[in-house]
Parts: structure tokens; C-alpha cells; sequence
């Protein structure tokens, strides 16, 4: 894909991003005007090189369902990323010694499943889902557990 294709196809999903949120919620979480939102996803020449800022892009996605423009990046660059609709309700509590716990727990429900679905020497799609499914919230214990490594490191 070609910068302008890029653009283009960035373009789209953030307003995918504020037409989800509702430009009115998005004025007021982001502290944008409707003109300024609107620049960042419009596909005028002369707002060709404007984007939504980073910043601006979390602020929003957070408020949203699903992380548009994130997803967008994250696709251009050949990642594939896991979207879990899970939301924190606050502060994380506990820390690194809980995440220690939870991966523990975690990676025996992992093992568990996989018990189980190895027995007959096949994993089925049914088992590979629940695999699958283990193995993202292990991830997201990981994630949990870096976060707190990161703001106990300062």
C-alpha cells in the first residue's frame, strides 16, 4: 500500500472511530471541535497530511467498542492484534505479586485444556478454541503484569 492508500485507509477508520463514539462525545472527550475531527479524517488534498493524534486516537477508542484505528495500524504493519472487550473499572489492584498468582492460575487452566484436548491425539476446532481462549487471557495476565512492572520501575 502507497502512502496515499495509507492515508486514505487511515483516514477511514477514524472516522469509523468518531462516527462510533458520536461526534458530540468525542468533542467533549477529546477537547477537539467538530472541525478539527473532522479535518482528521477528511479527504481533501488540503487535509491530506492531518491525523488524529495518538493521544486523541486512546482517548477515543477507550469510549468505543472497538479500537478502529488501532486495529487499522496494527493491520498495515502486518501485526495481528486481540481485541477483549474487557474494560477496567479503575485502578488495577494488586500487583506484581497477584500477577504472579493470576499467571500461575492461568497457565494451569492452559494445560488443563490442553490435557484434555490432546487425550485422543487430536484437538478438535471446539478444543482449539478453548485453547485459543486460554492462551489470550494468559496473554492478558502478561500484559497486567507489565503494566505493574512498568510503574513500579518509575
Amino acid at each position: 500500500m502507497d502512502r496515499d492508500d495509507t492515508g486514505g485507509y487511515l483516514k477511514k477508520h477514524t472516522e469509523a472511530l468518531v462516527k462510533e463514539v458520536g461526534i458530540e462525545a468525542a468533542c467533549q472527550l477529546s477537547g477537539k471541535s467538530k472541525a478539527t475531527l473532522g479535518r482528521y479524517y477528511s479527504d481533501s488534498p488540503e487535509h491530506s497530511d492531518r491525523f488524529m493524534p495518538i493521544d486523541t486516537v486512546l482517548q477515543l477508542e477507550r469510549a468505543s467498542a472497538y479500537p478502529h484505528v488501532t486495529g487499522a495500524l496494527a493491520e498495515l504493519q502486518g501485526i495481528s492484534t486481540s481485541h477483549e472487550d474487557r474494560r477496567q473499572n479503575g485502578e488495577r489492584k494488586g500487583g506484581v505479586n497477584s500477577d504472579v498468582i493470576a499467571l500461575s492460575q492461568r497457565f494451569a487452566m492452559l494445560m488443563t485444556e490442553y490435557q484434555q484436548s490432546i487425550q485422543d491425539g487430536v484437538i478438535s476446532v471446539n478444543e482449539a478454541k478453548r485453547l485459543l481462549r486460554e492462551t489470550m487471557l494468559l496473554q492478558q495476565v502478561l500484559i497486567d503484569m507489565k503494566l505493574h512492572l512498568e510503574e513500579e520501575s518509575g
